[in-house]
């Protein structure tokens, strides 16, 4: 895997003082995710599929 080509993205609800993740969804087949306070820490990789079922139930119990 490159990682220069990782395209990362924080939520659009982070105030910079929470803990938040950061997604990297440019990749063919896998989502990584990330923590914004430990970047070199590891990253969690989800399927597609997976990480869009993941998310669309956080919206709905927001």
């Amino acid at each position: 895997m490159d990682v220069t080509t990782l395209s990362w993205r924080k939520s659009t609800r982070s105030n910079g003082e929470s803990n938040c993740v950061e997604v990297a969804d440019n990749l063919p087949g896998r989502v990584l995710v990330r923590d914004t306070k430990d970047r070199d820490g590891g990253t969690l990789t989800f399927a597609p599929a997976a990480w869009s079922s993941f998310v669309g139930m956080a919206k709905t119990h927001s």
